[in-house]
């Protein structure tokens, strides 16, 4: 299963943006774009790069590799709606961005790690694919030789430092390690400060 395993603070820092909890401290230290020339070749970013640096953003933030985002693009352009909509619910209805929202996780790298390491059964089948898209009435529960582990024996004490939000979409049960889906996730409830038109006008070119 190919992934992107280069650190998580560099890639924030390209980005300009907070793609982990652990970036914020060293990016307050640490300004800029990374590498040796890095100040010289700061000006003003043409439309063209700020569309890109906005699709890498996003695309890095969950996680997905250029060729499953642009698949997952031309898909939520195809749909009934707004593209840009369509293509932040598609990315919040992963599994692994599920497992991240429910508070199981405190970064969705830790959550695709735990999904890829099948200790997760959905609606009673053991699941190992972070991508797998998840739709109204799904149940996720901790397979139960999981449930006997270190870390989820920590679960609660994983869920306060994650600390979720209340979703409309979602609803999570620490104590019985149960995440229910209830419905699709909104624009609202997806992050805030990602400008989804930037995307699609990157892909429309």
């Amino acid at each position: 299963m190919a992934r992107d395993v280069s650190p998580i603070v560099k890639q924030s820092r390209r980005e300009g943006y907070a793609l982990h909890a652990k970036a914020h401290k060293i990016m307050a230290r640490k300004a800029g774009i990374p590498g040796q020339h890095a100040h010289g070749r700061q000006g003003k970013p043409s439309l063209y790069l700020t569309q890109l640096r906005e699709k890498q953003k996003v695309r890095r933030l969950y996680g997905l590799l250029e060729k499953q985002f642009a698949k997952l693009m031309n898909e939520a352009t195809r749909q009934d709606g707004l593209a840009g909509e369509n293509l932040l619910r598609m990315l919040e209805q992963r599994l692994d961005n599920a497992v991240y929202r429910a508070g199981f996780a405190t970064s969705r790298r830790a959550a695709r790690q735990l999904v890829g390491h099948g200790h997760f059964l959905l609606n009673d089948r053991r699941v190992d694919i972070p991508s797998i898209r998840l739709k109204a009435g799904d149940v996720l529960t901790v397979r139960p030789k999981s449930s006997k582990s270190g870390y989820f024996a920590n679960l609660d004490e994983v869920y306060k430092n994650a600390n979720p939000g209340a979703l409309s979409w979602l609803k999570s049960d620490v104590k019985k390690m149960t995440i229910n889906i209830t419905g699709l996730p909104t624009r609202e409830e997806a992050e805030s400060d990602i400008n989804e038109q930037l995307i699609v006008e990157y892909y429309s070119r």
